[in-house]
C-alpha cells in the first residue's frame, strides 16, 4: 500500500469521526482549542489502536486464509462502505452523538462510546493490514493523525456551519472504502496493475 492510497484510506475510515466531530461542533456554545483537540484525540487514537488490534488478529489468522484474503479485504471494505453510505443516507440525524443537548458532553463516558462506535470499521481494516502485509506502525500514526486532525476540523465546521456536511462526509467515506476495497480485488486477480 503505497502513500495515496494509506492517505485516501486515512480520510475514508475518520468520515464517521469527522461527521460525529460535526455534531459535537454544533452542540458546543463556545469551541476552544482544547475542546476541539480533545475531540481529535480521542476520536484519533482509537482510529489507531483499533486497526493494531485487527491487524495482530489477521497476522494470527494469516496462514489459515491467505488464499481468500482479496476476497475477505474486498468483502470488509465494501461492507464498511456500504454501511457508512446507508447511515449517510438517513439524513443527517445527529441525535444520537448529543447534538440535543444545551452543550457537547465531551465526558470521558461519552467520548469512549462515540470513538469506540466510530473505529469499529478501523479493526477490519487492520485485518486487511495484516493480509496486505502492511507496515503497521506507520499505517496506524498516520491514519491516527489524520483523524486527529479531521475531527479537529470538524468541531470547528460543526460549530460554524450546522449539520449539512454530516452526510455527504460519510457518504463520500463510503465511496472510498468501496472503491479501496475494488481496487485491492481486481490487481490481486489481476486486471487492474498500477
Amino acid at each position: 500500500m503505497n502513500f495515496a492510497e494509506l492517505f485516501i484510506l486515512a480520510v475514508g475510515l475518520s468520515m464517521d469521526a469527522f461527521a460525529v466531530a460535526v455534531c459535537k461542533g454544533l452542540s458546543m456554545k463556545k469551541i476552544t482549542f482544547r475542546k476541539a483537540a480533545l475531540v481529535g484525540f480521542y476520536f484519533g487514537f482509537f482510529q489507531a489502536a483499533m486497526p493494531a488490534i485487527g491487524y495482530l488478529l489477521g497476522v494470527n489468522f494469516q496462514k489459515q486464509i491467505s488464499s481468500i484474503d482479496h476476497w475477505i479485504a474486498f468483502l470488509l471494505l465494501g461492507a464498511i462502505g456500504v454501511n457508512m453510505i446507508l447511515e449517510a443516507r438517513k439524513g443527517d440525524g445527529c441525535d444520537e452523538c448529543g447534538c440535543d443537548t444545551a452543550d457537547a458532553d465531551l465526558s470521558f463516558r461519552t467520548m469512549l462510546i462515540l470513538a469506540l462506535a466510530t473505529s469499529i470499521d478501523a479493526l477490519a481494516v487492520g485485518i486487511t493490514f495484516a493480509f496486505l502485509k502492511v507496515r503497521i506502525v506507520p499505517a496506524i500514526s498516520f491514519i491516527g493523525v489524520i483523524t486527529f486532525l479531521l475531527s479537529m476540523l470538524g468541531v470547528r465546521i460543526g460549530n460554524v456551519f450546522g449539520s449539512r456536511y454530516k452526510a455527504k462526509a460519510e457518504f463520500m467515506g463510503g465511496i472510498i472504502l468501496i472503491c479501496l476495497g475494488a481496487k485491492i480485488l481486481l490487481e490481486h486477480l489481476g486486471i487492474l496493475t498500477l
